[in-house]
């Protein structure tokens, strides 16, 4: 694991995860859900923003819920294990 990034291993419930987010994630998860996305994880990189990250509901696609409710579908840079 890369010094510069905390990984939690355990999966965490989506009760504990969405608390990490703000108003505005939560109005545009909440919105995204009825549609069968839901929120997956939170990448935390030290020193840099967390990126809350959201699947569809057949797991083939994936997205970025920005820090101001936006969902960013177009994600070249982030790396799925």
């Amino acid at each position: 694991m890369p010094d510069n990034e905390r990984r939690i291993i355990e999966k965490q419930p989506g009760s504990e995860l969405k608390s990490e987010l703000n108003q505005d994630q939560l109005m545009t998860l909440s919105s995204i859900e009825h549609f069968g996305w839901e929120l997956k994880f939170i990448r935390r990189k030290l020193f840099q923003p967390k990126v809350a990250v959201v699947f569809d509901r057949d797991k083939k696609r994936y997205a970025i819920l920005e820090a101001d409710g936006t969902l960013n579908d177009k994600v070249d840079d982030l790396k799925i294990r």
